[in-house]
């Protein structure tokens, strides 16, 4: 998945792959072969926009097989693969439909039947989902990842949504500015951020600076312990931790800390706490029957091996 807020270049990007556009530098392989100087035509990519730009003057079946017609397959081939495709994005027997007669999720669904029926190498998705409504985008995730695993076409799915891209991908690029900040598995983004700009991406606030000291940091909370101490130099440095691996706990022990809490908010699955550790503020997810209120002090235990670290010099570049 390319994934990043809007205006950052994933639009872009997804074109020059396509061959709509042609980068001023780097180049663009396809298994291996550069295709910089292949035309559109010829690169065997497709692209499913955001709209799903279906012809109103065909049925469904003569727009779900106008590629195959384009170049040339035989009527009967033409009819047998559009019907397998049908049955493959869940509308069997919708080829004498008309557009206008379909919701937003069948049309865009016939959409992805048209790139897919004739078989490219490459998949390209523009935020494909972002018109439609919760309950259907669940349901058009669930499908699209069954067809890419099942049809096993390289896929690329352009979104601003982390949810979307981490469900629906086996690696996620995450662009901000025009410039890539992480390129990984997407268990990654939340466990181990690249930097601070990262983690605010992945709704992650909590930051303590620091300074490291083997495999001890030294906080104005106190020194906290860490497992992973040989990932990163000694020297100033920031904590992380998410809200949702933070535990509120009653026992005494390494990496535990006292927090006040300064704000609860019910969010339906969990309360989200803001609390005041030291001079910073975080936000720790509590269980919906735990009974805290605003002015609290509760105790926090910041675990050892989840707790990650990030460049003292992302703290300078957010105060700029």
């Amino acid at each position: 998945a390319l994934l990043g807020p809007s205006g950052c270049g994933k639009t872009t990007t997804m074109r020059m792959i396509a061959g709509l556009l042609t980068p001023t530098h780097g180049d663009i392989h396809f298994d291996g072969r550069s295709v910089l100087h292949v035309p559109a035509e010829r690169r065997g990519a497709v692209m499913v926009f955001q709209k799903h730009l279906l012809f109103p003057h065909m049925n469904v079946g003569d727009n779900v097989g106008f590629g195959l017609k384009m170049r040339g397959v035989a009527q009967r081939e033409i009819a047998h693969r559009v019907s397998a495709m049908l049955e493959m994005v869940r509308l069997p027997g919708y080829e004498k439909r008309r557009a206008h007669e379909l919701s937003g999720g069948q049309q865009q669904r016939i959409a992805l039947a048209r790139a897919l029926v004739i078989e490219p190498t490459v998949l390209l998705l523009d935020e494909p989902l972002a018109n439609l409504d919760a309950n259907l985008r669940l349901e058009m995730r669930k499908l699209i990842r069954e067809l890419q695993q099942s049809l096993h076409i390289t896929t690329l799915f352009v979104t601003h949504d982390q949810e979307e891209a981490v469900m629906l991908a086996d690696r996620v690029a995450l662009l901000v500015d025009g410039h890539l900040q992480q390129f990984a598995v997407p268990r990654l983004f939340y466990e181990q951020p690249a930097n601070m700009t990262v983690a605010r991406f992945f709704r992650n606030e909590n930051f303590l600076p620091g300074e490291k000291v083997g495999s001890t940091i030294k906080t104005a909370i106190g020194p906290l312990s860490l497992v992973q101490a040989d990932r990163w130099p000694d020297g100033p440095i920031v904590v992380t931790l998410r809200p949702e691996q933070i535990m509120i706990t009653e026992a005494d022990g390494a990496n535990v800390v006292d927090a006040t809490v300064t704000q609860a908010l019910y969010m339906g699955t969990f309360q989200q706490l803001t609390v005041s550790l030291g001079s910073v503020a975080w936000r720790v997810h509590a269980p919906t029957d735990c009974c805290v209120q605003m002015g609290d002090t509760i105790r926090l235990h910041l675990s050892p091996s989840q707790l990650w670290c990030l460049p003292s010099a992302d703290l300078y570049k957010e105060a700029i």
